[in-house]
């Protein structure tokens, strides 16, 4: 009995402490369930809420460019792109195999699909194709019960309308690459564009534009159920360029085939009317991604498709740099316009001996003859008397040997060389032999078509140091800095010395003995001036010279001479400068003036008269055609 009580008072313990602990855990739970459920209620209210709505960022439009006339040459349009949903293909291998029975699915799509399809999650779309034919998504959706997990999806992609003439100016847009990143969450975007080269990249940003953003309801998968709403981003602004699309064109099929550069400039506001370098490329070609054979014929054409000649191409000027000696020499007064100098056909200097390209010498020449008869000789004694460093002064104030800060990527400076200059990159002194050659623009010379071009606009502009650039300031989109519409600056060369280079230009083209006689234009009030120039790219020595030189065609292309020549019309009143340079091309007279000719007489004609007229900030004036404004 005994034993009895004493068990049952064990029992009745062990149920009060078993019934203890239960009341202690279930005021423990209840006392957690409180703190979530109240204390804690925001803040997991607000964490459901951010697992239920997911922000997604949407991509802007990008801005149009368009050239002088409002055309668009920059836009975009309509791309189809068929898509896979990994969770609606039963295989997707097998889908990929079907795929590629309907349209073309290189080994390289399959191999980065199937990557891609392994690290995303299942319902997520994975891009197979970009920028179908109309073709080939008709063919897609007539074959779609084929084809599981496949559908088309419609979005936007640059377009470059016109892709050869303005390739090297617009540049392309191509996918975002690990070094662009930099915490922008647009750039993060599948399939987002940005831009790598010319104007594309240089105004990136405003032509980006603004994200916009869709908030969408997800499920506990990440799912979407619905679109809750929608704010549309910013487009990108409007890009007007200087270019005339017309002449842009127009010039691209007269250079054809060659490997050259022409760049038109408004001699009174520094606008670029024309900048085409050939051969070109089709920039369209980057937006969808180049294959690795397109890639390998672009990289290794001997012509450099996908350089930009006309600013990073630096050639020796030749003898289109003899106005700027024949400047350099009437300021510093080792000679004046009536200075003559006897050509024999060389000349020595030391046991060296320079000679002129006529062999037998031009006799007795003035500064105008020495420039419209090009001689060599004339120019290495005004050189001698005047010396590199005023030379190089000279060049410099007229845009030569520097960046002229043209609204492009990858612009070259040239080089306009100095005695401390070759001290400091030698280590060896210069030679007076060096400035002989330097007086026909040979040597350590190297210029760009942009700065030809430029010093031709402010030699005959009246000394007026215009920038070229190729965005209109009234279109001008937003952060981008407004050229300033006030006049350029006088360069501060005498006016008379100015009016003997014009004239003298003037006699290369329409006079009797001048090197571009052949080439003049013969339309009155018309009529341009210039100047020849021909650029040596290998040594001639003196055993070939004894047995004659070889003529250019006779040589392997890459050892031929540079064709080069800067122009300026209408003679009378000019407005419009050209420069031309054809790598490899032969004789200056023979080959870039008739190419500087065709384009001066194309310019005057699409602009008519009265062109010189029109002030300098009104740019040139309208065609028919045209809308004022």
């Amino acid at each position: 009995m005994h034993h009895d009580q004493d068990r049952q008072r064990l029992f009745t313990r062990r149920m009060a402490l078993l019934a203890g602990g239960k009341a202690l855990l279930l005021s423990v739970l209840v006392g957690r369930m409180y703190y979530l459920q109240v204390i804690e209620a925001d803040k997991y209210h607000t964490l459901a809420e951010e697992n239920r709505i997911n922000l997604k960022l949407l991509p802007p439009l990008r801005g149009d460019i368009l050239d002088r006339r409002g055309i668009p040459i920059a836009d975009n349009r309509q791309n189809y792109r068929v898509v896979l949903v990994r969770e609606q293909a039963r295989d997707v291998e097998q889908t990929l195999d079907r795929l590629g029975q309907v349209v073309p699915v290189t080994d390289n799509d399959k191999r980065r699909i199937l990557r891609e399809v392994r690290r995303k999650r299942s319902f997520v779309p994975v891009t197979v194709r970009d920028n179908l034919t109309w073709e080939e998504v008709a063919r897609i959706e007539v074959n779609a019960p084929d084809l599981p997990g496949i559908s088309i999806d419609e979005g936007q992609s640059r377009h470059y309308p016109f892709p050869e003439a303005t390739a090297h100016i617009l540049g392309y847009v191509a996918a975002v690459a690990e070094e662009d990143l930099n915490g922008d969450a647009l750039l993060e975007l599948p399939g987002f564009r940005i831009g790598k080269a010319g104007v594309e990249r240089v105004y990136d940003l405003p032509l980006r534009g603004t994200s916009g953003n869709s908030q969408v309801e997800v499920n506990a998968f990440g799912r979407v159920i619905r679109e809750l709403s929608r704010t549309e981003g910013q487009p990108g602004s409007e890009l007007k360029l200087t270019i005339d699309l017309e002449l842009q064109e127009l010039v691209a099929r007269r250079l054809g085939q060659e490997s050259a550069s022409v760049v038109v400039l408004d001699v009174r506001t520094g606008e670029v009317l024309a900048m085409v370098s050939v051969p070109g490329f089709d920039p369209n070609a980057f937006n969808r991604g180049l294959t690795s054979e397109e890639w390998r014929v672009l990289s290794g054409n001997p012509k450099a498709p996908l350089t930009n000649k006309a600013i990073a191409g630096q050639y020796a000027p030749g003898s289109t740099f003899k106005m700027v000696v024949a400047l350099a020499a009437l300021e510093k007064g080792v000679i004046t316009p009536s200075t003559k100098v006897f050509c024999s056909g060389a000349v020595r200097l030391g046991d060296a001996k320079f000679h002129c390209w006529k062999k037998h010498g031009h006799g007795l020449l003035d500064l105008k003859n020495g420039i419209s008869q090009s001689c060599d000789v004339y120019f290495y004694e005004v050189a001698r008397r005047t010396g590199i460093d005023a030379i190089s002064a000279m060049a410099r104030r007229l845009g030569l040997g520097l960046k002229l800060g043209v609204d492009l990527p990858n612009e070259k400076p040239g080089l306009m060389p100095t005695r401390d200059w070759k001290l400091a990159t030698f280590g060896t002194p210069w030679q007076q032999g060096e400035t002989l050659i330097s007086g026909i623009g040979q040597a350590f010379m190297l210029t760009t078509p942009l700065q030809l071009a430029v010093m031709t606009a402010r030699l005959c502009n009246g000394g007026f140091a215009v920038v070229p650039h190729l965005v209109r300031g009234g279109a001008t989109p937003a952060g981008v800095p407004v050229r300033s519409n006030q006049p350029a600056p006088s360069m501060g060369i005498h006016p008379a010395h100015l009016d003997a280079m014009v004239k003298a230009m003037d006699e290369v083209v329409n006079g009797a003995r001048g090197t571009a006689r052949g080439a003049r234009i013969r339309e009155p009030g018309r009529e341009m001036a210039g100047k020849t120039g021909t650029a040596q790219v290998r040594r001639i020595g003196k055993a070939e010279r004894e047995t004659g030189v070889r003529k250019n065609e006779d040589l392997p292309w890459r050892e031929r001479d540079h064709a080069l020549f800067v122009g300026f019309a209408p003679v009378e009143r000019p407005r419009f400068a050209v420069s031309v340079v054809v790598e490899h091309g032969g004789g200056g007279s023979a080959v870039a003036a008739p190419i500087a000719r065709d384009v001066l007489d194309a310019v005057q004609q699409l602009y008519g008269e009265p062109a010189a007229a029109v002030s300098a900030e009104a740019g040139p004036p309208p065609r028919r055609s045209e809308p004022e404004g």
